[in-house]
Formats: structure tokens, sequence, C-alpha cells
């Protein structure tokens, strides 16, 4: 058969298939797609989605996050799933208060909006482990992400459980639903070669595995350029209109699953900001030059990395910078100007929807896209690439003037309805008023962590144990405890660790001797701490803490962090004792008595406010600020460690971990107000290090009126 004969009965095929996965039961909308967009029951859509994370927000801020998503022009609400939120244990399954996905999915379609699944199950997002439960690193021969029995078996297992959840719900589209499009896997072709024969017939399972689950609504894979049929191939990036290569497929939409609004931060780097400007010049240019008809901006709201869910050295808070902030609050020009270009496309999206554009040079790095309708509408997207200078340009006998790196779209071919580099909205700024003030010691009790001996551990070892593999990620924490004899009288002795990550604490005899850290990919680092040894039995504990778990790369299962080595050497000799008896404690005990629990914090022995020490717990209450402001706590004069509000965990926090211009990357935490009572709310902090919780606060969180002054 000839090639191109071959080619084109495969497309035909694949556009039968689309057409027939799709087709619906009555009662539900009819779902398909087409090299131009998605198709809901016979009509084009130009759809403007927003990611918005359920569980990284509360029940009772999603109405809210919801409708101001819908003001700003966002058609769809975009979200992964969370395996090991909704799975802790195998076959153990939690859809309740942040993790309750249903109640989620039901307030976008009473709020008349369309939802993109991404199921995954592996998510990337930032989030610990990327999203797999613990549990499957110990599975007997399992290879994540990868032509791997065991593997497929768990992962097509919670597939299955969230589109069966879904279907009994009524969910998809093809049933009345708001769901109108899922993703299985996320961003694999980043680590596909990695996986050798073993990474193709993987993409092909997750995609015939994918769509037999029969949903109704297309499946798309973001960042898989040969995303099997009839799955779609997305992309995800900062310049989509620019990178990506496009349907691998004529009869494809051009979708676009993650526009970053921002990016994550990491503590000890500042957080990176990206313009109202820029990011429309990219949609625009999205629906331009690659015909885009789906485009997402991750995040629109990021949220709150609550307890310990974020990934390796994230800070608590997850893209603050996006059209909605963490707590919220609408943040300008960002969401204003976006909403703008979103009601600009519409204006021409059907015209732009019933043809593809014609390119007309207007000069060196000026062009046209041209929009000739077939009922007879004309729309115009005038691009200036230069990025140096504005340009006035010739189009169709009139003349406009681009401003640099900028997209004027004009809906009828003449009026210029909206440009990308004028931003109309005016710059507001969010501001901390203190409501509440702990400087009383009075307002403190404090509980000193125990220090652990090596008599007390039953976990024992003659080889230092990977902490995650011991820790089973119950905890942050875990104790390395060895003794040591020293024959002679009290001498100064150096003791050097080797640690893969992520953070080191050593104490000899009780006392804390030393601590060190690694960073955001570059997790290993060595502590060396000088101390004086007693004559007689020496107790050495090491107390190793991850600051969440990695979250991408291949073989993540395959990932080692803690204690890798340990020597003590004086004036006279070296001692490699890194494979002498061992003995290990998971945990806390503050955690094991949950002293941070309403329940717990009450069979604690609890003292004064004394010396700052490391390793302390801290407890104090408050009232509820007054009002409906949002809530969060000034952490700014503690170290590092983790708080609780009435026994819920707020997250870690790292203060103490500065930026090169020697700020935190983080100093406020957010405190839902569903997490308050209007008095006495138990307030619990773990500092691992030193602080002074006399200059804690509670703040109410508002923003200004609009100004032309921008954020700084």
């Amino acid at each position: 058969m000839a090639w191109w004969l071959w080619r084109n009965w495969t497309v035909a095929a694949a556009f039968l298939v689309v057409m027939v996965v799709f087709l619906v039961s009555a009662g539900g909308a009819n779902l398909t797609y087409d090299g131009r967009s998605l198709i809901i029951d016979g009509e084009r859509k130009m759809l403007f989605s927003g990611s918005i994370h359920y569980p990284r927000s509360t029940p009772d801020m999603w109405p809210s996050l919801i409708s101001k998503a819908k003001e700003g022009g966002i058609d769809v609400i975009e979200t992964y799933v969370f395996w090991n939120l909704h799975e802790p244990q195998p076959g153990q399954y939690d859809f309740s208060g942040r993790r309750d996905i249903v109640a989620f999915m039901k307030q976008i379609q009473a709020q008349g909006l369309y939802a993109c699944l991404r199921i995954g199950p592996y998510i990337e997002g930032e989030w610990t482990y990327g999203g797999f439960p613990f549990w499957l690193h110990d599975v007997p021969g399992i290879v994540f992400r990868s032509n791997n029995e065991p593997f497929k078996f768990y992962m097509q297992n919670f597939t299955t459980k969230i589109v069966k959840l879904m279907k009994s719900e009524g969910l998809y589209a093809s049933q009345g639903g708001p769901i109108i499009l899922s993703q299985i896997e996320n961003e694999y072709q980043n680590v596909e070669k990695a996986f050798g024969e073993n990474g193709p017939p993987y993409v092909q399972w997750a995609a015939e595995m994918a769509v037999g689950l029969q949903t109704g609504v297309p499946w798309c894979m973001c960042k898989q350029d040969d995303a099997p049929d009839p799955v779609i191939n997305a992309c995800n990036g900062l310049r989509c209109g620019e990178t990506f290569q496009g349907p691998n497929s004529p009869n494809k939409p051009s979708i676009w699953t993650e526009n970053w609004t921002s990016f994550y931060q990491v503590y000890g780097q500042n957080a990176t900001i990206r313009s109202a400007e820029d990011i429309a010049y990219h949609v625009a240019l999205f629906i331009a030059r690659k015909n885009g008809t789906f485009i997402n901006y991750y995040m629109y709201h990021g949220g709150t990395n609550f307890g310990r869910t974020a990934a390796e050295y994230m800070i608590t808070s997850y893209y603050d910078q996006s059209p909605l902030d963490e707590y919220g609050l609408i943040r300008q020009p960002k969401y204003g100007h976006l909403k703008e270009l979103h009601a600009a496309v519409k204006l021409c999206s059907e015209t732009i929807l019933s043809v593809f554009p014609s390119m007309q040079s207007l000069g060196e790095q000026q062009e046209a896209y041209v929009f000739n309708g077939d009922s007879g509408g004309c729309a115009a997207f005038l691009v200036n690439i230069d990025n140096r200078k504005s340009v006035e340009v010739q189009f169709q006998n009139s003349s406009y003037e681009l401003p640099r790196q900028s997209i004027s779209i004009l809906p009828d071919c003449k009026t210029v309805a909206f440009n990308t580099a004028k931003v109309s909205t005016q710059f507001n700024t969010r501001t901390t008023i203190p409501a509440v003030k702990f400087d009383s010691a009075e307002k403190w009790e404090q509980f000193e962590e125990v220090i652990p001996q090596f008599d007390a551990t039953s976990l024992r070892s003659d080889e230092l144990l990977e902490h995650m593999n011991t820790t089973k990620d119950v905890s942050d924490y875990l104790w390395y405890i060895s003794s040591i004899q020293q024959d002679s009288m009290e001498q100064q002795s150096t003791l050097s660790v080797k640690s893969l990550g992520h953070v080191l604490h050593t104490f000899v005899n009780g006392e804390h001797v030393g601590s060190s850290h690694g960073r955001f990919r570059d997790t290993s680092f060595t502590l060396e701490s000088t101390f004086s040894l007693n004559k007689g039995t020496n107790n050495i504990s090491l107390l190793s803490a991850t600051v969440g778990l990695p979250d991408s790369g291949s073989f993540v299962e395959r990932r080692a962090l803690g204690v890798k080595s340990v020597i003590i050497q004086d004036s006279k000799e070296t001692k490699d004792i890194t494979n002498y008896s061992w003995g290990y404690q998971v945990g806390l005990l503050g955690e094991k008595l949950q002293i941070y629990s309403l329940e717990g914090s009450q069979s604690a022995n609890w003292s004064s406010l004394g010396s700052s020490q490391p390793l302390t717990w801290y407890k104090s209450v408050f009232d509820a600020p007054k009002g409906d402001d949002p809530v969060a706590l000034n952490l700014g004069s503690m170290g590092k460690g983790e708080a609780w509000v009435n026994g819920q965990s707020i997250g870690r926090y790292w203060v103490s971990f500065r930026t090169l211009a020697g700020i935190p990357s983080q100093t406020w935490y957010n405190v839902p107000r569903s997490f308050l009572q209007p008095g006495d709310n138990l307030l619990v902090l773990f500092e691992e290090e030193t602080g002074n919780p006399l200059d804690i606060t509670v703040d109410t969180i508002s923003v200004t009126k609009p100004s032309l002054r921008k954020l700084v």
C-alpha cells in the first residue's frame, strides 16, 4: 500500500474511532473533536480553562474560587486527581473534606462551567512523590511509569476507581455532567527515553487502557508528541505558541494544558513573576499561529500545600502569583487583563472556529493572521514579534500601532478590541494587618522533644538505612542513633556526616552540636561539627528530616535520602562508624502523642516558656480575627518546622532558609477560615531550630483599591 494512501486511511480510521468512542447515551452531551476544536453537541468551542486543585483549598472556598474564575472569562476548571490522598493504603479510599472531588465537580457544574479531569495518576504537580502513595514503593518488582505489570495493575486499578466514581455520580458530559476532557499520564515524554524499550509500550498501553474505560469524553496526554490515537497530544509550557509542534494528527485539536501563570517556588529562591502582558501575548499567539482552541492557565488559583503534601523543598504557598492568589483574592492586573483578552477572543470565536487562518507578512517581524469565516465574518490577529520596539503596520488599507512584542485582536478585521501589551486594569496590592499578637510569655507553653538514646531503640541495623524506605512517609523525621565508647578523658572531636538530604540535626549526649541542609536539585551535603566526647559511653543521635518527597524524574522509586556515612575524628584517630550498630526511631515523640491535636495537647507535659532550644513544641490559643478577610500566620520570627491550628496542619514553614537577597521565601502561612472557631483556637508549632514565638502574629489579608503603582 502506498505510504500516502496508508496515511490517509489511518487518519480516516482514527477520526472514525473518535466519533464512535465519544457517542453518548440519551440525556448527555455529544462529545467529539476534529482538527479545529472540541465539539459539544455539534457546536465548536473556544475554551479558556483554569487550574484549581481541590485539596489545595477548602470546600468553603470552592464556590468563590469557581465564581471568580467564571467572572474572569474561564469556561473550564481543570484539576489533577491526587492518588496518595485518595488511597493512603491499598484498597482504602478517602474522599472526605478537601478530598471530596465529587463535591468539587458538582460545584463546577452548579456554576455552569465545564471540567477537565487530569487523572494521571502520576501528576508531578510539585506534590509529594508526584501523587504516588508511598505503599506503591513496596510492591515487589515494581518499576513506576514503565511497561511493568505490577505498576500497570495498580495504575489501572486507581484510574478505573476514579472513572467509576465519576460515572456513578453522572459527572461526565456524556452523562450530562461537567467533565469534557480527561488526561492520562503526565509529561511522560520527559522521561520516556530512560525506560528504553519499556517506554513506548507503556504509552500505548496507558492510552488504550484509558480509552477502554468508555467515559464518553476525549482523553489527552500532555507533552507526549506521539500520543496514540484517539488520545490528543497537548502542550505544557510558557510559550506554546512558539514551541508546540502541533497535533500529531490533522483530526486532533490544538490544546494547551498548562500555560504557566508564574512558576512554582522553592525554599531559598525568590518568586518568579510573569507579567499579564506576557501571558496574554502567548495565549493570543497560540490561537493565531497554532490554531489553539483550548488553553488552560496553570495555575488560575494555586492555593496551599497543607500538611506534608508539598514536594521536596517546595514552599507551602503554591503559585501565589496566579490570577487568584493563595487566599483566593483577585490579583490585578493579571486577572483583569486576561478577562479582557477572553472577552475579545469570544467576540470573534465563531469566526475563528469556522476556518483556519491565513498568514500575511506585515514586516520583518510582523505578521497578520486572518480568519475569513464561512458566514462572511472576518477576524485578525496582528502580531509584532519584535521585543525591542513598537512599529506601525499597514493592514487592509489602515494603519495600526503595535507595541513591542504584542498582538492586537481585531474581531471585525478593522477595530482593535484588545492589545496584549496595553494593560488597562490597574494594579492592586496585598496588605497584612496584625490582628492577634502572642507577645507575652504567659501566652505560650512549650514541650521539649526527647532526644532518643541507643538503648531505647527497638529497630536496629548494622548499616545506615535509607530514610524514605524506613519512615514509609508517615513522618518527615528519622532518628539515627548509635553509641561509642571513649576510654580517655574528655577531648575535642569532629563529627562528619554525609547526607543525601534534605536536613540534618546532630546531637551528642543530648546536646545539639550542628545542623545543615541541602537545597533544591542539590540535596546532598556534608555536616561537620566539633564537640567533646566523655569518657565511657557516648550517644550519637542524628535527626534526618525530609522536606517533601521527590516528585519528578525517572525511577523516582529508586531515589535515596538520609544519612550516608558517619566519621568521628580526634587528634589520635579516625573512627568510621558508618557500619556500627545503629538504632532507629521513626518520627517524634510529639507526633506520637499527637500534641498538635485538641485531645493530644491536653495529655502532654507542657511547661512555661523558656529559652529557645532546637526541637521544641510551642502551644498557645487565640480568638479568630473579626470579619471575613483571609487569615495568615506571620512566622517571620521562627526557623523551620510545622504549624497546626485546631489539629489541622497549615503546612511546613522554613523561614530561616533565606534567598540570596537575605529574605525568607515565605513568611505568611495561610489559615483557612474553615479551620477556625470564634474563640480558643489551638495553635501548635514544632520548631526544629530556634525561634522567637513572641513575635508571631495572626494577620488578616486584604487587597487595596487598584492603583497605577506596580507590585513590588
